[in-house]
Parts: C-alpha cells; structure tokens; sequence
C-alpha cells in the first residue's frame, strides 16, 4: 500500500519537457534508487543521512522518520524524461531524488535539500531543471500555479563548494555560515566530510564536525530577475 504524504501544502506533479517530479514511492522507486546508491555512498559524504545499506534501511531511517510523517518535510523521485521509459516511470527513468525540508505555513518558507543525483545523471540538464521546478512551484503564486512562499533556503557543508556553486547558479545568494552546525556521529567510518578542524575536548572518537553555507532566495529575488534566470538555465539545450 503507497505511504500517503503528510506535507503542509498541497502536493502535485512537477514537470516540464525533460524532467518530472513525482511523490516518492516504496513501491515503484525505492528499491531501484537505493541499489544504485549503494556503490556510491560518497554522495552522502555531506549529509547528515546516509548512506543506506538497504531498501529497507532507507525506508526505516528516511522515510518513515522524515518524509512521510513530517508535515514540513517532502519529497520527490526525479524522471529524466529524455531517456527511455523504465520500469519506475513509463515516461522516463529513475535520476534521483529531492526534498523540501524544514517547510513553515506560518513563516511561508521552505528549503530544498537531500539532493541527490545519481551519478550518470549529473552535469546534465536533471539538477537545474528539477531545482527549477521547485523554485518555480514555492515561489511563483496562484496565479502560476506555486504556492507562493516567501523564502527558499539551501544549506550545504562548507567543505562542499560544487553545491553552493550550484544554487548560486540558480539565484540563491549567500547569507552566513554556522559553525559547528551539525555533528557527524560517527562520521568517519560512514565516509562522511567533516569541517577539517579537532573536535573540542571529550568529543567522541570517529564523529566530525560540520559547518554549514546558509544561503537563501526569496520573493523580492524571485520576482526581481530570478524567476526570469532559472527559466532561461530551464530552457537551454546545449
């Protein structure tokens, strides 16, 4: 039986000409997404999650403890829609996934995060186009069919500059950063990168630090020259 999703605000397909975003499914995605991902746990090499060792290790300690239950918290499988039909998607094949995270009714905010795409996926149009969507779909109003929100924040590890390079391409801007932000518990033996610095006296052997790029883009962006920069990187096809 398919999880029902628990997010705050309406929940859709997100899609144009190359990629499409749909509500992440036990049944049709995760066992495809996780076998991939399980040669590759330097893609959590960032993050607080992961890796995972199996489909039932990514539905027990994602899934069931953010995405489904956590009303600010959502996410999306991600279909190339330029390749062929597979069996995750009739329309295109499995590329990823994406979440937004630490979403606010009352403060009208959200953040795209746990980006990850699979590795034959990236450097190709799959990473801006399904960012897009998801600017598109928090900031743009009604009236374009978003859910008109205030501000969308991205938040990477400072010892990751590809990432902030990435949504400063996008139009995010960059804010601060937190020191000592996360802890990695365990870090070292998961592959994780910390910040490059000792941890403080009685720290535990094995975890790492983590500071994090805190970077941001809002309305007043958006709809100063943003939107029109996102659409335009959308639309290229070199």
């Amino acid at each position: 039986m398919s999880q029902p999703h628990n997010f705050c605000f309406p929940i859709r397909t997100l899609s144009n000409d190359r990629v499409k975003l749909v509500p992440l499914s036990v049944e049709k995605h995760a066992s495809s997404l996780v076998n991939q991902l399980i040669a590759h746990p330097e893609l959590y090499a960032h993050m607080p999650l992961g890796p995972y060792t199996s489909t039932s290790d990514f539905v027990s300690s994602y899934l069931e403890k953010t995405s489904f239950p956590n009303p600010g918290y959502f996410t999306f499988a991600v279909i190339d829609l330029t390749r062929p039909a597979s069996p995750e998607d009739s329309e295109g094949e499995l590329a990823g996934m994406m979440s937004f995270m630490d979403t606010s009714t009352v403060h009208l905010s959200t953040e795209i995060g746990f980006v990850v795409v699979l590795p034959q996926y990236q450097r190709t149009h799959v990473t801006t186009n399904a960012v897009g969507l998801m600017l598109q779909y928090a900031l743009d109003g009604p009236d374009r069919g978003g859910i008109g929100l205030r501000r969308v924040q991205w938040k990477t590890s400072s010892m990751n500059p590809a990432s902030a390079r990435a949504a400063e391409r996008l139009g995010f801007r960059h804010e601060g950063v937190l020191r000592w932000h996360m802890v990695f518990r365990g870090g070292e033996e998961k592959g994780k990168v910390g910040n490059g610095r000792g941890l403080p006296p009685g720290g535990e052997k094995g975890d790492l630090g983590r500071d994090t790029v805190m970077m941001g883009l809002c309305w007043d962006d958006w709809e100063g020259g943003a939107r029109k920069k996102v659409e335009g990187l959308m639309a290229r096809r070199e």
